[in-house]
Protein backbone atom coordinates (compact mmCIF):
# COMPACT_ATOMS: atom_id res chain seq x y z
CA UNK A 1 0.00 0.00 0.00
CA UNK A 2 2.86 2.34 -0.99
CA UNK A 3 0.45 5.04 -2.23
CA UNK A 4 -1.80 5.18 0.65
CA UNK A 5 1.50 5.61 2.49
CA UNK A 6 2.50 8.55 0.28
CA UNK A 7 -1.03 10.12 0.27
CA UNK A 8 -1.32 9.75 4.40
CA UNK A 9 2.21 11.50 4.63
CA UNK A 10 1.23 14.40 2.01
CA UNK A 11 -2.16 14.77 4.75
CA UNK A 12 0.13 14.47 7.64
CA UNK A 13 2.36 17.28 6.73
CA UNK A 14 -0.82 19.40 6.22
CA UNK A 15 -1.84 18.67 9.33
CA UNK A 16 0.91 19.73 10.72
CA UNK A 17 0.33 23.10 9.14
CA UNK A 18 -3.40 23.24 10.18
CA UNK A 19 -2.49 22.65 13.69
CA UNK A 20 0.69 25.07 13.92
CA UNK A 21 -1.83 27.76 12.27
CA UNK A 22 -4.84 27.31 14.61
CA UNK A 23 -4.55 27.89 18.40
CA UNK A 24 -7.98 27.94 19.03
CA UNK A 25 -10.33 24.48 17.93
CA UNK A 26 -13.62 26.36 15.38
CA UNK A 27 -16.22 23.61 15.00
CA UNK A 28 -18.84 24.16 12.37
CA UNK A 29 -22.14 21.58 12.04
CA UNK A 30 -20.99 18.00 11.75
CA UNK A 31 -17.72 18.46 13.12
CA UNK A 32 -16.28 16.94 16.73
CA UNK A 33 -12.80 16.51 18.15
CA UNK A 34 -12.89 12.73 16.74
CA UNK A 35 -15.10 13.07 12.89
CA UNK A 36 -16.05 14.70 10.20
CA UNK A 37 -19.47 14.52 9.09
CA UNK A 38 -20.35 14.83 5.36
CA UNK A 39 -22.98 14.29 3.28
CA UNK A 40 -23.73 13.48 -0.33
CA UNK A 41 -26.45 12.50 -2.75
CA UNK A 42 -25.24 9.54 -5.83
CA UNK A 43 -28.13 7.91 -8.17
CA UNK A 44 -27.15 4.45 -7.10
CA UNK A 45 -30.62 3.94 -8.85
CA UNK A 46 -32.21 4.96 -11.65
CA UNK A 47 -30.96 5.94 -15.46
CA UNK A 48 -27.29 7.62 -13.99
CA UNK A 49 -26.74 4.54 -12.08
CA UNK A 50 -23.42 3.60 -13.60
CA UNK A 51 -22.07 7.04 -11.59
CA UNK A 52 -22.39 5.57 -8.34
CA UNK A 53 -19.28 3.74 -8.06
CA UNK A 54 -18.20 7.09 -7.47
CA UNK A 55 -19.69 7.17 -4.01
CA UNK A 56 -18.25 3.80 -3.59
CA UNK A 57 -15.05 4.34 -4.35
CA UNK A 58 -14.93 7.67 -2.56
CA UNK A 59 -16.75 5.91 1.02
CA UNK A 60 -13.47 2.98 0.08
CA UNK A 61 -11.27 6.40 -0.01
CA UNK A 62 -12.32 7.82 3.25
CA UNK A 63 -12.18 4.21 4.76
CA UNK A 64 -8.27 3.70 3.99
CA UNK A 65 -8.00 7.14 5.86
CA UNK A 66 -10.02 6.34 8.62
CA UNK A 67 -7.62 3.13 8.79
CA UNK A 68 -4.82 5.28 8.92
CA UNK A 69 -5.83 7.89 11.59
CA UNK A 70 -8.02 10.17 9.57
CA UNK A 71 -7.32 13.50 9.21
CA UNK A 72 -6.00 15.80 11.68
CA UNK A 73 -6.53 12.51 14.48
CA UNK A 74 -10.37 13.10 12.81
CA UNK A 75 -12.26 9.89 11.17
CA UNK A 76 -14.04 11.40 7.97
CA UNK A 77 -18.22 9.99 7.85
CA UNK A 78 -19.62 10.30 4.76
CA UNK A 79 -23.12 9.91 4.17
CA UNK A 80 -24.17 8.87 0.83
CA UNK A 81 -27.87 8.69 0.11
CA UNK A 82 -29.86 7.15 -3.17
CA UNK A 83 -31.49 10.52 -5.25
CA UNK A 84 -31.60 8.15 -8.25
CA UNK A 85 -30.50 10.94 -10.46
CA UNK A 86 -34.06 13.53 -9.70
CA UNK A 87 -33.73 16.45 -8.68
CA UNK A 88 -37.22 16.59 -6.52
CA UNK A 89 -35.44 13.48 -4.34
CA UNK A 90 -32.48 15.04 -4.51
CA UNK A 91 -33.59 18.36 -2.80
CA UNK A 92 -35.29 15.54 -0.15
CA UNK A 93 -32.46 14.39 0.96
CA UNK A 94 -30.05 17.24 0.74
CA UNK A 95 -32.58 19.14 3.13
CA UNK A 96 -32.31 15.99 5.04
CA UNK A 97 -28.21 15.82 5.29
CA UNK A 98 -28.33 19.28 6.34
CA UNK A 99 -31.08 20.03 8.92
CA UNK A 100 -31.14 16.25 10.23
CA UNK A 101 -27.82 15.26 10.08
CA UNK A 102 -26.23 18.21 10.41
CA UNK A 103 -22.96 17.83 8.19
CA UNK A 104 -20.55 20.23 7.21
CA UNK A 105 -20.53 20.04 3.70
CA UNK A 106 -22.54 18.58 0.96
CA UNK A 107 -19.22 17.03 -1.18
CA UNK A 108 -19.40 15.50 -4.68
CA UNK A 109 -22.67 15.76 -5.31
CA UNK A 110 -23.37 14.17 -8.48
CA UNK A 111 -25.42 15.45 -11.81
CA UNK A 112 -26.46 18.95 -13.16
CA UNK A 113 -30.14 18.46 -12.78
CA UNK A 114 -29.68 17.59 -9.05
CA UNK A 115 -27.08 19.67 -8.20
CA UNK A 116 -29.22 22.75 -9.76
CA UNK A 117 -32.13 21.74 -7.81
CA UNK A 118 -30.23 22.07 -4.60
CA UNK A 119 -27.47 25.12 -5.53
CA UNK A 120 -29.97 28.54 -4.10
CA UNK A 121 -30.78 26.41 -1.34
CA UNK A 122 -27.04 25.56 -0.35
CA UNK A 123 -26.06 29.36 -0.82
CA UNK A 124 -28.83 30.16 1.49
CA UNK A 125 -28.26 28.21 4.15
CA UNK A 126 -24.22 28.67 3.02
CA UNK A 127 -23.80 24.67 3.15
CA UNK A 128 -20.39 24.23 0.90
CA UNK A 129 -21.57 22.67 -2.49
CA UNK A 130 -17.99 21.43 -3.13
CA UNK A 131 -16.38 19.34 -5.69
CA UNK A 132 -19.75 18.62 -7.33
CA UNK A 133 -19.19 16.32 -10.64
CA UNK A 134 -21.45 18.11 -13.23
CA UNK A 135 -19.42 20.23 -15.64
CA UNK A 136 -21.82 22.80 -15.73
CA UNK A 137 -20.18 26.18 -16.58
CA UNK A 138 -22.55 27.99 -13.84
CA UNK A 139 -21.07 26.40 -10.73
CA UNK A 140 -17.68 28.81 -11.10
CA UNK A 141 -19.90 32.37 -10.25
CA UNK A 142 -18.21 32.85 -6.86
CA UNK A 143 -19.98 36.73 -6.92
CA UNK A 144 -23.58 34.58 -6.87
CA UNK A 145 -22.79 31.73 -5.78
CA UNK A 146 -20.11 31.61 -3.45
CA UNK A 147 -20.21 28.46 -1.38
CA UNK A 148 -20.68 26.06 -5.01
CA UNK A 149 -17.36 24.54 -6.20
CA UNK A 150 -17.26 21.23 -9.22
CA UNK A 151 -14.50 19.04 -9.69
CA UNK A 152 -13.88 18.57 -13.13
CA UNK A 153 -13.33 20.65 -16.01
CA UNK A 154 -16.64 22.52 -17.54
CA UNK A 155 -17.84 22.47 -20.47
CA UNK A 156 -16.66 25.63 -21.95
CA UNK A 157 -13.16 23.98 -21.46
CA UNK A 158 -14.44 20.83 -23.21
CA UNK A 159 -15.76 22.12 -26.00
CA UNK A 160 -13.35 25.06 -26.47
CA UNK A 161 -10.69 22.54 -27.18
CA UNK A 162 -12.91 20.16 -29.02
CA UNK A 163 -13.88 23.07 -31.66
CA UNK A 164 -10.27 24.35 -32.39
CA UNK A 165 -9.46 20.91 -33.07
CA UNK A 166 -11.92 20.84 -35.59
CA UNK A 167 -11.86 24.12 -36.99
CA UNK A 168 -8.32 23.01 -37.50
CA UNK A 169 -8.98 19.73 -39.47
CA UNK A 170 -12.68 20.15 -41.07
CA UNK A 171 -13.18 24.25 -40.98
CA UNK A 172 -16.39 22.76 -43.73
CA UNK A 173 -17.48 19.84 -41.13
CA UNK A 174 -21.19 19.17 -41.17
CA UNK A 175 -22.21 19.08 -37.49
CA UNK A 176 -24.74 17.24 -35.96
CA UNK A 177 -25.16 16.65 -32.17
CA UNK A 178 -27.17 14.57 -29.74
CA UNK A 179 -27.45 16.26 -26.12
CA UNK A 180 -29.52 15.53 -23.06
CA UNK A 181 -32.27 17.54 -22.74
CA UNK A 182 -31.61 19.13 -19.41
CA UNK A 183 -28.46 21.56 -18.25
CA UNK A 184 -25.69 19.18 -18.49
CA UNK A 185 -26.48 18.80 -22.12
CA UNK A 186 -27.53 22.33 -23.12
CA UNK A 187 -24.62 23.25 -21.45
CA UNK A 188 -22.41 21.49 -23.98
CA UNK A 189 -24.42 22.44 -26.80
CA UNK A 190 -23.77 26.09 -25.98
CA UNK A 191 -20.36 25.62 -25.39
CA UNK A 192 -20.19 24.26 -28.56
CA UNK A 193 -21.90 26.93 -30.28
CA UNK A 194 -19.71 30.06 -28.25
CA UNK A 195 -16.82 28.11 -29.23
CA UNK A 196 -17.33 27.61 -33.01
CA UNK A 197 -18.27 31.52 -32.89
CA UNK A 198 -19.54 32.95 -36.25
CA UNK A 199 -19.26 29.55 -37.74
CA UNK A 200 -21.51 28.09 -35.56
CA UNK A 201 -25.28 28.61 -37.57
CA UNK A 202 -23.29 27.37 -40.52
CA UNK A 203 -21.39 24.04 -39.37
CA UNK A 204 -24.24 22.78 -36.93
CA UNK A 205 -26.79 21.13 -39.39
CA UNK A 206 -29.23 19.03 -37.10
CA UNK A 207 -29.11 18.56 -33.41
CA UNK A 208 -31.47 16.43 -31.13
CA UNK A 209 -32.11 15.77 -27.40
CA UNK A 210 -33.39 13.02 -25.43
CA UNK A 211 -34.86 12.63 -22.06
CA UNK A 212 -32.40 10.86 -18.87
CA UNK A 213 -35.97 8.31 -18.91
CA UNK A 214 -35.90 7.41 -22.53
CA UNK A 215 -35.39 3.78 -22.80
CA UNK A 216 -33.11 3.86 -26.16
CA UNK A 217 -31.72 6.76 -28.29
CA UNK A 218 -31.98 4.96 -31.71
CA UNK A 219 -34.41 7.07 -33.51
CA UNK A 220 -32.81 10.30 -32.69
CA UNK A 221 -29.32 8.78 -34.19
CA UNK A 222 -31.11 8.08 -36.88
CA UNK A 223 -32.57 11.27 -37.70
CA UNK A 224 -29.36 12.88 -37.35
CA UNK A 225 -27.37 10.59 -39.73
CA UNK A 226 -29.77 11.03 -41.97
CA UNK A 227 -29.19 15.17 -41.62
CA UNK A 228 -26.07 14.40 -43.92
CA UNK A 229 -23.44 15.45 -40.69
CA UNK A 230 -20.02 14.21 -41.52
CA UNK A 231 -19.34 15.04 -37.73
CA UNK A 232 -20.94 14.19 -34.54
CA UNK A 233 -20.86 15.35 -31.09
CA UNK A 234 -22.64 12.85 -28.08
CA UNK A 235 -22.98 15.37 -25.36
CA UNK A 236 -24.19 11.95 -23.37
CA UNK A 237 -24.32 10.53 -19.75
CA UNK A 238 -23.02 6.79 -20.12
CA UNK A 239 -25.75 4.79 -20.49
CA UNK A 240 -26.60 6.52 -23.52
CA UNK A 241 -22.96 6.63 -24.37
CA UNK A 242 -23.01 2.84 -25.15
CA UNK A 243 -26.24 3.01 -26.88
CA UNK A 244 -25.08 5.79 -29.35
CA UNK A 245 -21.85 4.53 -30.17
CA UNK A 246 -23.47 1.21 -30.87
CA UNK A 247 -26.00 2.51 -33.22
CA UNK A 248 -23.67 4.87 -35.20
CA UNK A 249 -21.72 2.28 -36.28
CA UNK A 250 -24.62 -0.39 -36.52
CA UNK A 251 -26.18 1.45 -39.22
CA UNK A 252 -23.43 2.37 -41.12
CA UNK A 253 -22.46 6.11 -39.97
CA UNK A 254 -19.04 7.21 -40.48
CA UNK A 255 -19.06 10.36 -38.74
CA UNK A 256 -16.03 12.37 -36.99
CA UNK A 257 -17.04 11.29 -33.33
CA UNK A 258 -16.54 13.23 -30.20
CA UNK A 259 -17.84 12.23 -26.88
CA UNK A 260 -18.12 14.21 -24.36
CA UNK A 261 -15.61 12.49 -21.53
CA UNK A 262 -18.71 12.34 -18.59
CA UNK A 263 -19.53 9.28 -21.32
CA UNK A 264 -15.80 8.05 -22.38
CA UNK A 265 -14.86 5.57 -19.61
CA UNK A 266 -13.38 2.18 -21.46
CA UNK A 267 -15.22 0.02 -18.86
CA UNK A 268 -18.41 1.86 -17.91
CA UNK A 269 -19.27 2.54 -21.47
CA UNK A 270 -17.26 1.84 -24.47
CA UNK A 271 -16.67 -2.02 -23.50
CA UNK A 272 -20.50 -2.36 -23.37
CA UNK A 273 -20.88 -0.29 -26.71
CA UNK A 274 -18.05 -2.82 -28.13
CA UNK A 275 -14.22 -1.29 -27.93
CA UNK A 276 -14.64 -2.47 -32.52
CA UNK A 277 -17.46 0.09 -32.75
CA UNK A 278 -15.62 3.08 -30.64
CA UNK A 279 -12.17 3.44 -33.12
CA UNK A 280 -11.59 6.61 -33.54
CA UNK A 281 -13.78 8.86 -31.45
CA UNK A 282 -12.31 11.75 -29.37
CA UNK A 283 -12.61 12.51 -25.79
CA UNK A 284 -10.98 15.09 -23.19
CA UNK A 285 -9.13 13.14 -21.00
CA UNK A 286 -7.76 14.74 -17.19
CA UNK A 287 -6.86 11.39 -15.79
CA UNK A 288 -5.09 8.41 -15.80
CA UNK A 289 -7.71 5.53 -17.69
CA UNK A 290 -6.82 2.38 -15.80
CA UNK A 291 -7.35 0.70 -18.94
CA UNK A 292 -5.14 1.93 -20.61
CA UNK A 293 -2.16 -0.41 -21.11
CA UNK A 294 0.01 2.57 -20.77
CA UNK A 295 0.14 2.52 -17.23
CA UNK A 296 -0.04 -0.95 -16.53
CA UNK A 297 3.48 -0.58 -14.81
CA UNK A 298 2.93 2.97 -13.93
CA UNK A 299 3.22 3.05 -9.58
CA UNK A 300 0.79 5.03 -9.19
CA UNK A 301 -1.74 3.16 -10.98
CA UNK A 302 -0.19 0.08 -9.54
CA UNK A 303 -1.24 1.77 -6.32
CA UNK A 304 -4.43 2.73 -7.17
CA UNK A 305 -4.60 -0.87 -8.05
CA UNK A 306 -4.22 -2.34 -4.95
CA UNK A 307 -5.79 0.27 -2.90
CA UNK A 308 -9.26 -0.88 -5.21
CA UNK A 309 -8.26 -4.53 -4.45
CA UNK A 310 -8.21 -4.06 -0.77
CA UNK A 311 -10.79 -1.42 0.04
CA UNK A 312 -13.24 -1.65 -3.27
CA UNK A 313 -12.37 -5.51 -4.61
CA UNK A 314 -16.36 -5.26 -5.64
CA UNK A 315 -15.17 -2.30 -8.39
CA UNK A 316 -14.56 -2.32 -11.91
CA UNK A 317 -10.78 -2.00 -12.12
CA UNK A 318 -11.13 -0.87 -15.90
CA UNK A 319 -13.57 2.29 -15.12
CA UNK A 320 -12.10 5.26 -15.10
CA UNK A 321 -15.14 6.62 -12.85
CA UNK A 322 -13.77 4.72 -10.06
CA UNK A 323 -9.93 7.07 -10.51
CA UNK A 324 -12.73 9.76 -10.31
CA UNK A 325 -13.82 9.06 -7.09
CA UNK A 326 -10.87 8.61 -5.70
CA UNK A 327 -9.64 11.93 -6.67
CA UNK A 328 -12.11 13.82 -5.55
CA UNK A 329 -12.05 12.27 -1.94
CA UNK A 330 -8.45 12.85 -2.04
CA UNK A 331 -9.16 16.54 -2.90
CA UNK A 332 -11.44 16.39 -0.07
CA UNK A 333 -8.87 14.92 2.53
CA UNK A 334 -6.59 17.77 1.36
CA UNK A 335 -8.95 20.27 2.17
CA UNK A 336 -9.82 19.43 5.50
CA UNK A 337 -6.87 18.72 6.42
CA UNK A 338 -5.47 22.37 5.27
CA UNK A 339 -8.66 23.70 7.36
CA UNK A 340 -6.22 22.55 10.21
CA UNK A 341 -8.74 22.74 13.93
CA UNK A 342 -10.74 25.95 12.19
CA UNK A 343 -13.21 23.08 10.71
CA UNK A 344 -15.95 25.74 10.12
CA UNK A 345 -18.29 25.93 7.02
CA UNK A 346 -16.22 29.22 5.85
CA UNK A 347 -12.87 28.02 6.35
CA UNK A 348 -13.37 24.63 4.64
CA UNK A 349 -14.61 26.69 1.33
CA UNK A 350 -11.70 29.16 1.83
CA UNK A 351 -9.21 26.32 1.76
CA UNK A 352 -10.94 24.66 -1.68
CA UNK A 353 -11.02 28.08 -3.21
CA UNK A 354 -7.23 28.64 -2.13
CA UNK A 355 -5.70 25.61 -4.24
CA UNK A 356 -2.30 26.27 -5.72
CA UNK A 357 -0.73 23.65 -8.24
CA UNK A 358 -2.18 20.42 -5.72
CA UNK A 359 -0.93 17.01 -8.01
CA UNK A 360 -1.66 13.87 -7.82
CA UNK A 361 0.18 10.96 -9.79
CA UNK A 362 -3.37 9.41 -11.14
CA UNK A 363 -3.95 12.68 -13.05
CA UNK A 364 -2.44 12.96 -16.87
CA UNK A 365 1.12 14.48 -16.82
CA UNK A 366 1.55 17.44 -16.44
CA UNK A 367 -2.34 18.76 -15.22
CA UNK A 368 -2.41 20.72 -11.95
CA UNK A 369 -5.32 21.66 -9.90
CA UNK A 370 -5.01 25.57 -9.04
CA UNK A 371 -8.10 28.26 -7.75
CA UNK A 372 -8.80 31.22 -6.32
CA UNK A 373 -11.28 33.29 -4.49
CA UNK A 374 -12.47 34.76 -7.93
CA UNK A 375 -12.14 32.06 -10.11
CA UNK A 376 -13.61 28.50 -8.53
CA UNK A 377 -12.30 26.00 -11.55
CA UNK A 378 -10.08 23.47 -10.73
CA UNK A 379 -8.97 21.84 -13.70
CA UNK A 380 -8.39 23.78 -16.71
CA UNK A 381 -5.89 21.64 -18.66
CA UNK A 382 -6.86 18.43 -20.87
CA UNK A 383 -5.27 16.12 -23.31
CA UNK A 384 -7.27 15.44 -26.73
CA UNK A 385 -7.11 12.26 -27.11
CA UNK A 386 -8.83 9.52 -29.66
CA UNK A 387 -10.14 5.49 -29.31
CA UNK A 388 -7.56 3.01 -30.87
CA UNK A 389 -9.97 0.16 -29.94
CA UNK A 390 -7.92 -0.50 -26.79
CA UNK A 391 -6.94 2.55 -25.40
CA UNK A 392 -7.19 5.99 -25.43
CA UNK A 393 -4.54 7.56 -27.27
CA UNK A 394 -3.37 11.57 -27.01
CA UNK A 395 -3.47 13.62 -29.82
CA UNK A 396 -0.86 16.54 -29.26
CA UNK A 397 0.37 18.21 -26.32
CA UNK A 398 -1.60 19.22 -23.42
CA UNK A 399 -3.90 22.10 -23.81
CA UNK A 400 -4.94 24.60 -21.55
CA UNK A 401 -3.23 26.98 -18.39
Amino acid sequence: MRHAKLTLLVLAATAICGHALSADKKYGPGVTDTEITLGQTMPYSGPASAYSTIGKSELAYFEMINQHGGVNGRKIRLISLDDGYSPPKTVEQVRKLVEQEAVLAIFSPLGTPPNTAIHKYLNAKQVPQILLHSSANKWNDPANFPWTMAWPPNSQTETQFYARYLLEKRPNAKVAALYQNDDYGKDLLKGLRDALGTKADQMIVATASYEVTDPTIDSQIVSLQASGADTFFNFVTPKFGAQSIRKVYDIGWKPLQFVAFPASSVGAVLTPAGPEKAVGLITAGFVKDPADPRWKTDPAFQEWLAWMKKYYPEGDVTDQLNVWGYLTAQVMAHILAQCGDDLTRENVMRQATNLKNFESPLYLPGIKLSNSPTDYRLIRQIHLMRFDGKKWVPLGDLQGG
